[in-house]
């Protein structure tokens, strides 16, 4: 084995003999096993270990089994006293969760603090195996295939490739002792059930049954890779971004083979879950304008002819310009307030506008609009509904929450983005402009 582990680390350059690592040791078979090839190896590293408090007399044995193993050694040892149930009660989660949450914390304060180059956890295949079928049974796709990675952030697992078979025969032969944990021999957690009953019986099926399986999931991770590559260049050819806004032409996505996978991939991020994008692919079918459907912090909502992703409108508050003022800054982005003299030069940008100054009552107010609100547009004679206005333009219903207005002595000056009130233009009378810009 020791042959095997110096190949698999030279070749997926997982260690080196040059950096110092942290073991995260439990006194277990697998750890103790990754500890001593790591001491022939001759790759150096400190030892972390958790005591959980959870088995008594057992948890403070395993304690000193691995004190004195690493003193032994001259290797470094790392000690955390962890308040495992009461952090559990407080947070009110199990105790499985607590303690992960404590033992990762605790490894990466002391990597930092030592400067090391990465936490080497000895998960081995058998716990890869394991991990594979416990995502499957939680419902996850086609990346719960993946497990876990021999290398993530600080985090280093250089036994992956090798059998809990294979590191009970390294040790034995080496005549290492161990610490056995009896709590791994309770079938109550998953985990545990799953290792003591449920995989034994499937891998009693075939002959082959562990190297078909992997086989089996090494060929799903490649498809998962060729997916992700296909699914990055339908959304650089099919997603349109104007930030904060994102669209996708129900064209792009209706007919498309696995429609349900690309959105997932699409929304995942915003916080959206596989039986969200499941529903939206058959809403889909029959799309409806105005149809919405809601992640974390976003919307996605139906349009005529196209989805649009867009956060959440937090509450606006208020915005009040004084006279001299330069600068507008609204969650849609920042405004130069220049002031000009009369030109006949018109910016015809539509998210800027150009305001005769004389005209305008400070301080101005700059709200989001409210059933309501009227304005005359510009070239108009008459004053129409914001809301009218909106459907006019045809402005998605995402967009139409956050449209903000800028308002001078009672009366709408600016849909700001959209169009300026008539009464606010400048002609050959205008003595000074108030030139809003977008930067």
């Amino acid at each position: 084995m020791l042959d095997a582990f110096q190949s698999h680390i030279q070749l997926r350059s997982l260690l080196n003999s040059e950096s110092v690592y942290l073991l995260a040791c439990s006194g277990g078979m697998d750890s103790m096993c990754l500890g001593e090839l790591l001491i022939q190896t001759k790759i150096p590293f400190e030892v972390a270990h958790v005591n959980f408090q959870l088995r008594g007399e057992e948890s403070e044995g395993d304690r000193q089994f691995v004190q004195n193993w690493a003193e032994s050694h001259g290797i470094p040892f790392h000690l955390k006293l962890a308040e495992t149930t009461e952090l559990a009660q407080s947070k009110g989660i199990s105790i499985q969760m607590a303690a992960r949450e404590i033992r990762y914390a605790f490894f990466e304060e002391i990597r930092s603090q030592r400067n090391l180059a990465g936490i080497l956890l000895a998960h081995h295949e058998d716990d890869q195996l394991e991990t594979v079928f416990l995502n499957l049974l939680r419902g996850t796709g086609i990346e719960g295939v993946y497990g876990m990675a021999d290398r993530k952030g600080w985090l280093i697992r250089p036994l992956l490739p090798f059998s809990r078979a294979e590191i009970q025969g390294f040790m034995l032969a080496q005549q290492l002792s161990w610490r056995e944990d009896s709590s791994n021999e309770k079938d109550e957690y998953k985990r545990n059930n799953l290792r003591i009953n449920g995989l034994p019986a499937l891998l009693a099926l075939e002959p082959d049954a562990r190297k078909n399986l992997f086989t089996s999931f090494n060929r799903l991770k490649d498809t998962g890779r060729a997916f992700a590559g296909l699914f990055e260049s339908w959304k650089k050819s099919s997603i349109r971004t104007e930030y904060p806004y994102q669209y996708l032409p129900f064209s792009a996505i209706q007919n498309q083979p696995g429609n349900s996978s690309l959105l997932y991939f699409w929304l995942r991020p915003f916080g959206f879950n596989s039986d969200q994008t499941q529903a939206i692919a058959e809403a889909l079918n029959h799309p409806k304008t105005g149809t919405v459907f809601r992640g974390a912090g976003y919307l996605l909502q139906f349009d005529r002819n196209e989805l649009i992703l867009s956060p959440n409108q937090e509450d606006f508050e208020p915005v009040f310009l004084q006279k001299n003022e330069t600068l507008l800054d609204l969650p849609e982005g920042k405004y130069s307030l220049n002031r000009l003299e009369y030109t006949d030069l018109i910016d015809r940008n539509p998210t800027h506008a150009q305001l005769d100054e004389d005209r305008l009552e400070f301080p101005l107010e700059i709200r989001t609009w409210k059933e309501g609100d009227k304005f005359v547009p510009l070239g108009m004679n008459s004053s129409k509904k914001i809301s009218d206005f909106l459907i006019d333009l045809k402005v998605p219903v995402a967009k139409k929450q956050g449209v903000k207005v800028l308002v001078s002595g009672g009366e709408i000056a600016w849909v700001i983005g959209l169009r300026i009130a008539d009464w606010a233009k400048c002609n050959p009378s205008t003595r000074r402009i108030l030139h809003f810009k977008k930067t």
